[in-house]
């Protein structure tokens, strides 16, 4: 098995524990982003708040097409001729 994969030693081996520092890094990376991720929801909370109950999506009005031309469509509004 060694003439395939050479013995670099216990720090060269592609799943080599991480180092001290690293898991300094990982973890002050993830605070960060956890108050981050703190901060946008109190935001979102405070916008909310501040909406009174206000809807989430906005109604879009309805087109009445009674009595329109239906540019071509077959009568279940599929186009004959798509290419056109």
């Amino acid at each position: 098995m060694s003439e395939f994969f050479p013995d670099h030693g216990p720090h060269q081996h592609a799943h080599a524990a991480p180092t001290t520092q690293q898991m300094r890094t990982i973890g002050q990376r993830r605070r960060d982003a956890e108050e981050k991720l703190e901060q946008h929801l109190q935001e979102a909370r405070h916008k909310d708040e501040s909406h009174h109950g206000a809807p989430i999506t906005q109604a879009v009005p309805l087109i009445d097409v009674a009595g329109q031309d239906d540019g071509g469509l077959a009568a279940d509004n599929i186009d004959p001729n798509p290419g056109r």
